[in-house]
This record gives structure tokens, C-alpha cells and sequence, in this order.
């Protein structure tokens, strides 16, 4: 490479080369520096298969007392299976006021887009839920819960 000498009146000699130093240096450390940083990924292959635990309803930890459809109702537990085979079940322990626990099981057969399920139940409609982390979180007719492997 020539080395090309600038002369400015009352300045020092600075060369091409110096130049390109100051100049390509923080372009050249920016380059790199973009370059090693890790990937940021999209998470859309998370494994929902699992055991989860009931742990909130509309916000509200479990136990509690909701309100569904005009009823007060008192959630005591909650749980859900999700199922390699395409099926998942809900089982949920609840009590009308003034009444003992009641239990309700159901099954679904569900359909996964990255971390969607669609759910369609046996002898009802069907609701959709997501899962992020260990937690699946899924709108039932109003209702939010919350559940966590």
C-alpha cells in the first residue's frame, strides 16, 4: 500500500493509513461484536407434554373464589394432562356455596401450532391455550387459568 501524505497548513503530517486506522477500527469492533453475540431465537418448539398443576384462575391464586356464569363458585384444586398422543384431560375440584366439593374430569383431543394448543372436548366446544416455559395458560369461557408443570 502507498502511503499518501496529507499536508494541511499548521496540522501534523497524518498519512492515509493513520486515517483509515480511526476510521475502519470502531467498524471493524462493531462487526465483531455483532457477530458474537448468541442468536436470539424464536421458541416455538416447546414440548407441552406433562403433568400441570392448577395454580391461578382469573389471576387469583388457588384456592379461591370465582364468579362463572352469574355463579360464585370456590375453586379448591385444579390439574392437566397434556399428552404426547394428541389428547389432553382437565379435572378440576370445586364447590357451589353451601354445597361439598364437586369434581369434574374432561378430555380433549388437541391440535399444536408452535406453542398454541386447540382443543376440541368431548361433548363440548372447544378453547384454545398456550404454553410458555412450564407454564400453560388457557381461556375457558371467560375464565383464565393458570397452570404450571
Amino acid at each position: 500500500m502507498k502511503i499518501m501524505r496529507i499536508n494541511s497548513p499548521g496540522k501534523k503530517q497524518q498519512t492515509i493509513s493513520t486515517m483509515l486506522r480511526w476510521w475502519l477500527l470502531p467498524l471493524l469492533m462493531a462487526a465483531v461484536w455483532t457477530g458474537c453475540r448468541p442468536e436470539t431465537k424464536v421458541v416455538t418448539d416447546i414440548d407441552p407434554v406433562g403433568d400441570y398443576t392448577l395454580v391461578s384462575v382469573d389471576g387469583k391464586p388457588v384456592p379461591c373464589d370465582v364468579q362463572h356464569d352469574g355463579h360464585a363458585v370456590a375453586i379448591k384444586s385444579g390439574s392437566f394432562v397434556i399428552s404426547s398422543n394428541g389428547t389432553c384431560a382437565s379435572k378440576m375440584v370445586f364447590a357451589p356455596p353451601g354445597r361439598a366439593d364437586l369434581t369434574r374430569e374432561v378430555k380433549a383431543a388437541y391440535t399444536r401450532q408452535g406453542t398454541n394448543l386447540s382443543m376440541s372436548w368431548e361433548g363440548a366446544g372447544t378453547t384454545t391455550g398456550a404454553v410458555s416455559g412450564n407454564t400453560f395458560t388457557m381461556n375457558n369461557e371467560g375464565m383464565v387459568l393458570a397452570y404450571r408443570k
